[in-house]
């Protein structure tokens, strides 16, 4: 029997439309799926943007209010895609509802924010998943796979890249995300988390960094109205308060070493995100951009040893649920299905699965140590931060 789960949106910028069309696809890529989520409602402070919302996607109900969603019983569950600074009184308000709690990253603006919401889950005995959608390709699960089974050897090292242009234009509009009380800590928070969460997933635990930040411009034009995505605004001009780059060497617990680095300013780079990891007797590697795509090293030659491009297929992580064969290509929506798939599964068995609160309270601790070395120049380890 197929029960039905009213959820919620509330946010709905560009990722509120994702997480709604996740929902919308369930049925097709995971039929056996023994919940299936009705669009309840949305909420969204931009006027006329919920209504919008509800007509093109088939909500039930809008409101500019969220405090409404979480006073709703038809409501069971909700994707919390407001900006970073509502992460924690939305997150810790639908806990307290009885709502399970689908939050994108990186959960507030601080640990403390993340714990906040990851304990009042806990309290409220209510599942939650959050939005470390890259974990999710079928290619970082097999490289996952890899690691731990110890194909490439001990691992020693790895390298982790996000860089984007996202705000490399200087008429980038000043929004939230430039701000540190609404934003939080800039591209940490907004790409570096997603670093963070892969480096944790394929090596284990960091145990102290020391990490380097920078703002490269300085200032952006005030909009004039509301926003939507990263817009363009030629108004008065207002101080970016957040960094655009941080670079940070990682040691981990098992003793491996680390290298990452995220960029929100870098020009020519279009969602190049990606990580190399080295063992012992080879290495793995991938790029978000040839997702299907895994460059494996494994033998015992060690010097001049052959890379072979590896195509995952449907045997690996999800895949079999989006294409039938190697090489037909996913793409980023799809990776936000399998969280949804995931978020809906741990409600229906009672189970964690996919990232959790717990694993954005532990990524938190990393950024937090980021800034702290940043502003210090000084090695930190991150259990104290935790």
């Amino acid at each position: 029997m197929v029960d039905t789960l009213g959820v919620a949106v509330v946010g709905f910028g560009w990722m509120g439309r994702v997480h709604t069309q996740a929902y919308a696809r369930l049925a097709h890529h995971y039929p056996d799926l023994p919940l299936r989520p009705e669009l309840v409602t949305v909420a969204e402070e931009v006027p006329g943007r919920a209504e919008e919302a509800a007509a093109r996607f088939g909500f039930a109900s809008a409101t500019r209010d969220w405090r409404e969603v979480a006073a709703d019983p038809r409501v069971r569950a909700v994707s919390v895609t407001a900006p970073n600074f509502l992460h924690r009184e939305i997150g810790v308000a639908m806990a307290e509802a009885g709502k399970h709690l689908w939050i994108e990253k990186p959960v507030g603006l601080t640990a403390d924010d993340a714990r906040a919401v990851a304990d009042a889950a806990s309290r409220a005995g209510v599942r939650s998943a959050v939005g470390f959608n890259y974990r999710n390709a079928p290619a970082v699960e097999t490289a996952r796979d890899l690691v731990a089974s110890g194909d490439i050897g001990t691992v020693t090292h790895v390298r982790i890249r996000l860089f984007s242009d996202y705000a490399a234009h200087p008429q980038g509009a000043l929004t939230w995300r430039y701000e540190r009380e609404r934003g939080g800590s800039g591209v940490l928070g907004d790409l570096a988390s997603h670093g963070v969460d892969l480096a944790r997933r394929l090596l284990g635990d960091i145990a102290s960094l020391t990490a380097d930040t920078a703002i490269f411009v300085p200032e952006r034009a005030r909009p004039t109205g509301a926003t939507a995505g990263h817009t363009l605004a030629t108004g008065e001009l207002g101080p970016v308060e957040n960094e655009d780059y941080v670079s940070c060497l990682l040691r981990f617990a098992s003793g491996a070493r680390g290298v990452l680095e995220a960029c929100r300013v870098s020009v020519g780079e279009q969602n190049n995100y990606g990580f190399e990891v080295h063992g012992t007797r080879g290495a793995v590697s991938w790029d978000f951009r040839r997702m299907g795509e895994l460059r494996v090293s494994r033998g015992t030659t060690y010097q001049d040893q052959p890379v072979a491009t590896v195509h995952v297929g449907p045997g690996d992580g999800e895949f079999g649920a989006f294409q039938p064969g190697a090489a037909n290509a996913m793409g980023y929506d799809d990776l936000k299905v399998v969280e949804a798939y995931r978020f809906l599964r741990s409600i229906a068995e009672g189970t964690a699965y996919g990232a959790t609160l717990e694993d954005a309270v532990r990524s938190a601790a990393v950024l937090d140590a980021m800034v702290r070395s940043a502003a210090d120049g000084t090695w930190v380890d991150v259990a104290a931060e935790g």
